[in-house]
């Protein structure tokens, strides 16, 4: 079996590396940040030109026809250039107004870039509690800060209700968007949605919240893998470059040591991101565990790889002026976003326990 991307697909990460390098430089993502961060709507207008919003929603609904593979194959690319947009956000907001019973108008203007969503999903099943309001539904509560929600007009939210999690959309606008929290990655928007008897719609009961957890760990798991190859790229080029006792320190063996772990994680999350993304596009049963496994390896190897980083650059890796500080601050970002290693892990043990009290193999 083949588990290469196909040929369209590696065209697909080319063309997104040439965008990308354009409009997303290390002096054009610097330039978003010390304004004070938000949306790159230059950069915004091009990606949805170029139909990334609708990689996986089929044509007849004005998508690309692709898949999560292709999602994988985007992300990975925003992760590597700490893209000031929400790429992610909206993708997951598009598909779950799209999978929605009936079908929704607003998935429409999100697919076409004219309205901007968020997710709003937290640890806490019952930090939004969802209750039934004649014919219609009223959140109320605290989400934990959500990606974007400063810039977003529509909120997917993940809330309990006396049923179980249901998944719900909330209309916002700029008096009831929530201000842009204080955070260490200012690569992007964070704001934390609160709810008291705001006015929702029903999108789905738990398996559409489980469904977008599944997808949500798998972006994020692409985005850090991302993160991850820009951090080792830039750690086997500062040790070719810098020179210590006459001698590049990459001819050292600590430090050979130390990017070899690297790619050694790198490759791990590679494997395990794409496995998901995989598993989603083909709606196989195994997604949500190849789900919560790309997010624990990614999380805990992403980790692993931004200290390296650190520790090979040295003093100068701690600086404003070095871009490693990016990288660095938006994994730290993404190792909770849809989860931490932690809470993945225990799904992962709750997902394969009836396999192994069945006496099946969990491989």
């Amino acid at each position: 079996m083949d588990f290469d991307l196909s040929d369209d697909q590696l065209a697909l990460r080319e063309g997104a590396d040439d965008l990308l390098e354009g409009l997303a430089s290390s002096t054009a993502v610097r330039a978003v940040v010390e304004r004070g961060g938000g949306i790159d709507r230059v950069l915004w207008q091009a990606m949805v030109d170029q139909g990334w919003l609708g990689v996986a929603r089929p044509e007849a609904e004005g998508g690309l026809g692709l898949g999560w593979v292709e999602v994988a194959v985007l992300a990975e690319s925003v992760g590597r250039f700490a893209v000031p947009a929400p790429f992610v956000s909206q993708v997951l907001a598009v598909d779950a107004l799209a999978l929605a019973p009936t079908p929704d108008p607003r998935a429409e203007a999100l697919l076409a870039g004219e309205t901007v969503g968020c997710v709003a999903w937290s640890r806490a099943p019952d930090a939004v509690h969802a209750t039934r309001s004649g014919d219609g539904w009223t959140l109320a509560g605290r989400a934990d800060p959500a990606l974007y929600a400063p810039s977003a007009d529509v909120v997917v939210v993940a809330a309990a209700t006396d049923a179980g999690p249901a998944l719900f959309a909330v209309d916002v606008d700029e008096d009831s968007r929530p201000p842009a929290e204080s955070a260490m990655d200012r690569t992007r928007e964070l704001g934390r949605p609160v709810f008291d008897g705001t006015p929702a719609d029903w999108i789905g009961g738990e398996d559409r919240v489980e469904a977008l957890v599944d997808r949500g760990a798998t972006a994020t798991a692409a985005e850090m893998l991302g993160g991850a190859v820009r951090v080792l790229d830039l750690a086997v080029e500062y040790a070719k470059d810098r020179v210590q006792f006459d001698k590049p320190i990459g001819s050292f063996q600590a430090v050979k040591h130390r990017c070899a772990d690297m790619l050694v994680d790198v490759e791990g999350m590679r494997s395990s991101t794409y496995w998901a993304a995989w598993c989603l596009a083909a709606d196989a049963a195994d997604a949500p565990i190849a789900a919560s496994t790309a997010k624990i390896w990614g999380s805990d190897a992403s980790r692993r790889v931004m200290a390296s980083g650190l520790q090979v650059h040295g003093g100068i890796g701690f600086t404003w002026e070095h871009d490693l500080h990016f990288f660095l601050k938006r994994a730290q970002l993404d190792q909770l976003t849809f989860g931490d290693a932690s809470y993945h892990r225990e799904r992962l043990a709750a997902l394969l326990r009836p396999r192994v009290e069945a006496g099946d193999s969990i491989v």
